[in-house]
């Protein structure tokens, strides 16, 4: 690989750790992720920084924190035009150190950090979905600035312009960073997929997504759960097939790479910006599938797969748990380039990890930890055990994951653990105390997750509100 690889990161959305054929589930069928986790290096403990989409980007762009950064929700409201808010306006993100060591860069599909319809510093290519999320026909696009409609599948028409992208920067001297960001598996669900991927699922038994009694958290829309639809089995069929029909996207991508030779140049990254629950602990949805928003593990943790011919290992799983805000650094010392301007805040380069012979960590509960938060409620969490925390009064929740890996039994009250659970909540304060500010802290914001309006100001947790708050919930 020569010193400056191009860069492919594929980003799925709503994707939960377990809906990957290479991490164990035999219904779910995607070939082309488990044949590139195969021929290189797969993490099992990759955790986003919050259970939904627009924190979770935003940390993977700047390796900061929620509580850093400012984005704390999804963003609804304009996307696009002047009332459009850029949430991430002067932040370093490792995009820029790309385009500041010769990048050319690239964009196909979802954006979803507002105003979608600027290009950031250094893109030649800017192709985004309008808003946060869209049926998967006739999509509303934007081909820089200019409006249009995704015409056909949208999952293939984000394909279609990644390769197009491939085929034009192919004969350029400079490096190219791609992102590929696709919308799947994100609802809706149910009849919305070529047959051709879901067929093969209707006589699934979907023994990976037991459909349990509804948690007594869960949020319900419309007659069904907020993070699903009515029928949870044609759910089931729709979220399968959405990620099947991905994976054969990213197949077709990197079928291009090859033809033009480009594949041992390249470091392909794929991952989701978060988990997902289909069933699972009686959710359908991630963090906001709940109220109070939930940090199980199927809602933090995600898939992530690196392969990168002489610089990761070859058909490798590490076990160490990482995090998004080790993102940035990780993937511009994987590329060559100085990311210490991303190790600033809690994020660290995994990079060595990811070598042939590498050695993991052998402390069963080491030092360094990982942290989620979303708005109020913040976690941490050991290879042991899982501490969650909700300003300001709780719920709280403490799990022992070596005897209840599933964290059904929260052991908060059980005075055994008491010692453990004030060792953990000390531990978590202390942290987000050294990595959050003050006019970014989402401890005392009153999200719910009903979108995040505007960007954090003088008066942080007003910003926030939804119409008819009264601020309440301010208290810590």
């Amino acid at each position: 690989m020569s010193a400056r690889p191009n860069i492919v990161v594929f980003l799925s959305d709503d994707q939960g750790p377990w809906a990957l054929g290479a991490a164990g589930n035999t219904e779910i069928r995607t070939p082309v992720l488990d044949d590139l986790a195969a021929r290189g290096t797969r993490l099992d403990r990759f955790f986003c920084t919050s259970p939904v989409c627009s924190p979770a980007r935003a940390s993977l762009l700047t390796g900061r924190i929620p509580s850093a950064h400012g984005v704390h929700d999804y963003l609804d409201g304009p996307n696009t035009g002047p009332d459009s808010v850029d949430l991430l306006a002067g932040q370093p993100s490792y995009t820029d150190a790309l385009a500041d060591a010769g990048y050319r860069l690239g964009l196909s599909g979802k954006w979803h950090l507002g105003a979608s319809d600027v290009p950031r510093r250094g893109f030649v290519h800017w192709y985004a979905l309008e808003g946060g999320g869209s049926p998967y026909h006739d999509a509303p696009m934007l081909r820089g600035a200019t409006p249009e409609v995704a015409s056909g599948y949208l999952t293939d028409a984000i394909a279609d312009d990644a390769i197009a992208f491939l085929d034009a920067e192919a004969g350029q001297d400079a490096p190219f960073f791609l992102a590929v960001n696709f919308t799947a598996p994100h609802k809706p669900f149910a009849g919305q997929h070529p047959d051709e991927y879901t067929e093969p699922y209707r006589d699934c038994a979907f023994e990976s997504c037991p459909q349990e009694e509804p948690h007594p958290w869960l949020q319900t829309l419309g007659g069904g759960p907020i993070g699903g639809e009515p029928d949870a089995r044609e759910a089931l069929i729709g979220y399968f097939a959405a990620v099947t029909a991905m994976d054969a996207a990213i197949g077709r991508v990197l079928e291009r790479l090859r033809a033009h030779d480009l594949e041992q140049e390249t470091i392909v990254v794929f991952l989701s910006d978060n988990g997902f629950n289909c069933g699972q602990h009686g959710i359908w949805g991630k963090g906001n599938g709940t109220f109070p928003m939930n940090m199980y593990d199927e809602s933090v943790l995600v898939p992530f797969i690196v392969f990168a011919p002489g610089r990761v290992a070859e058909g490798r799983v590490v076990h160490d748990l990482l995090s998004a805000y080790d993102f940035p650094a990780t993937l511009l010392e994987l590329a060559g380039i100085d990311g210490a301007a991303f190790e600033e805040g809690p994020g660290r380069s995994f990079a060595t990890l990811l070598e042939d012979g590498a050695d993991e960590t052998a402390d069963e509960d080491r030092a360094v930890v990982v942290h989620s938060e979303y708005g109020p409620v913040r976690m941490i969490r050991t290879r042991r055990r899982k501490y969650v925390h909700r300003f300001p009064y709780g719920p709280h929740e403490f799990y022992d994951l070596e005897a209840d890996p599933g964290e059904r039994e929260n052991l908060i009250d059980d005075p055994e653990h008491t010692a453990a659970v004030a060792e953990l909540r000390q531990r978590m304060h202390g942290w987000f105390a050294e990595h959050a500010t003050p006019d970014a802290d989402g401890s005392a914001l009153p999200v719910w997750g009903a979108g995040q309006l505007t960007p954090l100001g003088d008066d942080p947790a007003g910003a926030f509100a939804p119409p008819g708050w009264d601020g309440a919930a301010t208290v810590r």
